[in-house]
């Protein structure tokens, strides 16, 4: 542990801040003297290391001293082989695995309720996407982990699969059974890929659910600045010794700028270090604050704040206890209604809402008032917006059906009609409420009956939905 305090990166931008280096290269602020503002938005400190990348302080694209150490020092935090910093966001993070073991034409066994970014990376990649498709509780509507009994049926009927990739978590807190996923897909010959976007702190207590890297995956893609504290947009792309770690850089600098931001890799720098030193200590506060606001929430009548009672060694092979997600329909209030609710007139800012749900995300930074505040504002939701919950639709994933590869529909001619009409028609854009950013509709499935009135309710109730080309939503591109 004794490497663990250290954090390379952020070291080296101390002393490189204390030499007062004159500078004639990017950025153009120079320090912020040439942009007072951004120095009065962000302080002093801050626009000080806003630097380029130079030889004291290393390069993201092609690390081999500060940067190095720190990525070394992550991995080996992490229980991986190896691992990047990405200051793209998981999305660069996602799309780089599959980049990494697809090419055009690949098959890639995966569940339909994936984050867009999966499917974009589909679309520049030109692999081909065999969909397992997942349970849906049917009270909470939701959709569920991949069972390993559909997962088994999928391999043997593409062997010819190069990856399997998995949601651990998922936004709901639900977890597949990792272990057996893995053993399969290494059986066959398929890279396992894992998306772990909201499964950060796995790694840091064995109360949590197996991480990706316990469990043998080949990848796996951590939000940092979910539940691990660093600054939004910078994440981590975990990798075992099952994978060309010098390949994988190559792929990630296709996409990956060359003008890294020093002050999101310095935050992967001091959030690992805290995680390494303190992840445990953390993780029982978060696991405490998100028990303790889920007792008390079901105690109020007609919420439910579910958890590991719904584990089944299946479809819910287990759950993420910090996940403090809120069935909102037995009050006949859609969870994106109560979104807007909480933060209009309570000023409590939650992760999102949706048909059926809130998800309020809990993390090291939260404190019991908060939670008190927020189960107060939910028993008032409760006693002056309660109403009849007749008519209200109940899905929160409709199972698309799939005629063309994402690729092919998404560069094919296309046709813009208004939605209604395109029933029975191949989409060839997105159609998504964000967040979570699952897609409704991907390029190339089926538009059905069940789907357009899933978007128009899910519009009417007050959803951000997006990814279309026509801003206001209101026509879908079809294949012509």
């Amino acid at each position: 542990m004794s490497d663990q305090m250290r954090a390379p990166l952020y070291e080296a931008l101390e002393r490189f801040r204390k030499m007062r280096v004159v500078p004639f290269d990017v950025p153009g602020h120079k320090r912020g003297r040439g942009n007072p503002e951004l120095v009065q938005l962000l302080g002093e400190k801050c626009v000080g290391i806003d630097v380029n990348s130079m030889k004291p302080l290393d390069d993201l694209c092609h690390p081999s001293s500060v940067i190095r150490e720190a990525e070394d020092l992550a991995a080996e935090a992490f229980g991986a082989a190896h691992s990047f910093f990405m200051v793209g966001g998981t999305t660069s993070a996602v799309q780089s695995m599959i980049l990494s073991v697809c090419k055009e034409g690949d098959k890639i066994i995966m569940p339909r309720n994936v984050h867009k970014s999966v499917i974009n990376a589909l679309i520049i990649s030109g692999a081909v996407p065999v969909y397992v498709n997942p349970e849906v509780e049917n009270r909470l509507g939701i959709s569920l982990g991949m069972e390993p009994k559909k997962l088994e049926q999928a391999v043997a009927d593409n062997p010819d699969a190069v990856a399997v990739f998995v949601n651990n978590p998922t936004y709901y807190g639900i977890c597949s059974d990792l272990k057996s996923i893995v053993a399969l897909a290494h059986a066959h010959n398929m890279k396992v890929l894992v998306d772990e976007a909201h499964g950060t702190h796995f790694s840091f207590s064995k109360s949590l659910p197996v991480s990706a890297m316990e469990a043998g995956a080949d990848m796996s893609a951590v939000s940092m600045h979910k539940s691990g504290g660093s600054l939004t947009q910078s994440s981590l792309l975990l990798l075992n010794n099952t994978v060309n770690s010098d390949y994988v850089r190559q792929i990630i600098n296709l996409t990956q700028t060359t003008s890294a931001s020093y002050l999101l890799m310095a935050s992967l720098d001091i959030s690992r270090r805290n995680l390494a030193l303190n992840g445990e200590k953390f993780c029982s506060k978060v696991i405490e604050l998100a028990s303790y606001a889920r007792e008390e929430i079901n105690c109020l009548g007609d919420w439910y704040a579910f958890g590991k009672e719904l584990v089944n060694g299946t479809s819910v092979y287990d759950f993420d206890v910090t996940k403090l997600a809120v069935y909102t329909r037995d009050l006949g209030l859609a969870g994106i209604e109560v979104y807007d609710i909480l933060r209009d007139e309570y000023n409590i800012q939650i992760e999102f809402g949706d048909i059926s749900n809130i998800l309020a995300y809990v993390s090291i930074g939260d404190r019991i008032q908060d939670i008190e505040r927020l189960v107060g504002a939910l028993d008032d939701i409760r006693r002056l917006y309660k109403r009849d919950k007749a008519g209200m639709l109940t899905a929160e994933y409709v199972a698309p059906k799939v005629a063309v590869p994402p690729r092919k529909a998404f560069y094919s001619e296309k046709v813009s009609l208004p939605i209604r009409e395109a029933e029975g028609k191949i989409c060839t854009e997105f159609v998504m409420s964000y967040p979570p950013g699952i897609p409704i509709l991907a390029p190339g499935e089926l538009v059905t009956k069940d789907i357009v009135e899933y978007i128009f309710y899910a519009k009417q109730k007050g959803c951000n939905i997006q990814g279309t080309e026509d801003f206001a939503v209101e026509r879908l591109n079809v294949l012509k």
